[in-house]
C-alpha cells in the first residue's frame, strides 16, 4: 500500500486553464444578499434587468404561437441563419433608412456569442481590443475566454453630458490593438455616440487599421431625439465594422436566445471577413430553429413590446427625477437612453459601503458603480425596469437613507 500512496503523491495534479483563473468567491454584497434571502427577508431588487421578471403584460401566450410551426421539426441549417429571419431583420433596418444585404447578416444565440466570433475573427492570442469605461463587466470574461486582452478608453461626465476621451483612445492604441468597441448607447451611462465623435473614431480606425464593433442592443430605448446622434454603425463602410443587436433587449425576450450582427466594410476586406465568418458560424450552428422561424412574427409585436417597456422606463425615471427636485445631496446623472439610472451619492463613504448599508438596513439591492468600472466615488446603478411599486418604494428608502446620514 505504501508504494500506492507514494505514487498518488507523485502524480502530477491536473491544472485548469489560465484563461479561466477568475476570482470565484462571492463578493461581500452578494454574500449579504444571499444571507438575507435565505432568512426570507423581502428585498427590493433595483438591479433587476431581466424583463421577464418585471411583470410586463406583453409576456403572454400570443408570443408563443409562432413557435408551434410543424416546420420546426425539420432542420435545414444555414451558416448565416435562416433566410426568413435575416429578411425580417433587413426589413426592420430598412424602416430606419438602412439597406443591408442578407449575406452580411449573421445570426447567433446571443450577443456574447457574437463577440466571441468576432474576437476569433479579428484577434490572435495576446492581441488587444479597446473598450469603453465605464461599461458592462461581461467584456472582461469574454476577452479572457477568447485569449485577447482589453484596454479601456474613458467616458467622462462633464456639464451634464457623457463624452468620449479621445486622448485615452490614442494613448491605449498599441501595435497589438485590433478593434475599438462602441456601446451605442452605452451601458449603464445611456450615452449615444455623436456624429462628431464617430468621425474622430473613424479617423483613428482608418489611420491605425482597426475594426469597429458596435453594440446597439439598447438603441431602441432613447429618451429624446437628437440630430447630433449617430443613427447606427450599420451605415458605415469605411473600415471593417460589425453592428450587434438582438431580441434580448429589443423584444424583451432574453430567454429566446437570438441575436445578430451585421458586417460592413471595404469590399475586399469585407469579402474575406464574410468567408471566414461563414466557417466560424457553420462550425457552431448554435441558433435554434423555432426562434429563427418565429422572428418575423415577433417583429410584428416589436412596437407594442417596446412601447410598454419604454413607458415603464420613463415612469420610473420621471419618479426618480421628481424626487430629486427637492434639495438633496444625491444627484441623478443625465442619460440619453437605455434602462438604467446612475445615482451619485455623497462621498462620505465608499459606494460599496453605501450598497451594503442600503441592503442591510433598508433591504434595497442596487449595484455599486465599481461593478461597471467607475473610477470615481460614489455611485449606485438602478435598473428602471422593476414594477413601479417596487421601484418607487426602493427609491424612497434610498433617498431617506442618504438624507439621514
Amino acid at each position: 500500500m505504501a508504494h500506492l500512496v507514494t505514487a498518488k503523491k507523485l502524480r502530477k495534479e491536473l491544472k485548469l486553464s489560465n484563461r479561466t483563473c477568475w476570482k470565484t468567491e462571492p463578493n461581500l454584497l452578494s454574500q449579504q444578499l444571499k444571507s438575507l434571502q435565505e432568512s426570507k427577508i423581502k428585498i427590493l431588487d433595483l438591479s433587476e434587468s431581466n424583463p421577464t421578471q418585471c411583470r410586463f403584460d406583453y409576456l403572454n401566450s400570443e408570443l408563443l404561437a409562432s413557435l408551434t410551426r410543424p416546420s420546426n421539426l425539420c432542420y435545414e441549417p444555414h451558416p448565416n441563419g435562416l433566410k426568413e429571419a435575416r429578411t425580417a431583420i433587413a426589413s426592420d433596418y430598412l424602416k430606419k433608412g438602412i439597406s443591408i444585404d442578407l449575406e452580411r447578416i449573421f445570426l447567433t444565440a446571443s450577443t456574447s456569442e457574437a463577440y466571441s466570433f468576432l474576437f476569433r475573427l479579428l484577434a490572435n492570442p495576446g492581441d488587444r481590443i479597446l473598450v469603453p469605461q465605464p461599461s458592462y463587466p461581461l467584456f472582461e470574461f469574454l476577452a479572457d475566454l477568447n485569449d485577447v486582452s482589453l484596454d479601456s478608453y474613458k467616458l467622462f461626465y462633464e456639464d451634464g453630458i457623457w463624452q468620449i476621451d479621445f486622448e485615452s483612445i490614442l494613448a491605449n492604441c498599441r501595435s497589438e490593438t485590433k478593434a475599438i468597441m462602441l456601446v451605442h448607447p452605452n451601458n449603464p451611462t445611456g450615452s449615444f455616440v455623436k456624429k462628431k465623435e464617430f468621425q474622430k473614431i473613424l479617423k483613428i480606425a482608418e489611420e491605425k487599421s482597426l475594426a469597429l464593433i458596435s453594440d446597439e442592443v439598447f438603441s431602441d430605448y432613447s429618451f429624446t431625439d437628437d440630430s447630433e446622434r449617430l443613427l447606427s454603425l450599420a451605415v458605415n463602410h469605411e473600415v471593417l465594422t460589425f453592428t450587434l443587436d438582438g431580441i434580448s433587449k429589443a423584444f424583451g425576450l432574453p430567454q429566446m436566445k437570438l441575436a445578430w450582427f451585421i458586417a460592413n466594410g471595404p469590399k475586399e476586406m469585407l469579402s474575406s471577413a464574410l468567408k471566414r465568418l461563414e466557417i466560424i458560424c457553420d462550425t457552431y450552428l448554435s441558433v435554434n430553429t423555432p426562434a429563427q422561424a418565429a422572428l418575423s412574427s415577433w417583429f410584428q409585436h416589436k412596437e407594442k413590446i417596446q412601447d410598454e417597456i419604454k413607458s415603464r422606463i420613463i415612469q420610473n425615471r420621471t419618479f426618480l427625477l421628481n424626487q430629486l427636485k427637492q434639495p438633496h445631496s444625491a444627484t441623478c446623472l443625465q442619460s440619453e437612453g437605455g434602462w438604467y439610472a446612475i445615482l451619485r451619492l455623497p462621498k462620505i463613504q465608499t459606494e460599496e459601503e453605501w450598497a451594503l448599508e442600503l441592503l442591510e438596513k433598508d433591504h434595497v439591492y442596487a449595484y455599486p458603480g465599481y461593478f461597471f468600472d467607475f473610477e470615481s466615488q460614489a455611485h449606485i446603478i438602478l435598473s428602471l425596469l422593476p414594477h413601479p411599486t417596487i421601484f418607487q418604494e426602493g427609491v424612497l428608502r434610498i433617498l431617506a437613507r442618504i438624507k439621514n446620514k
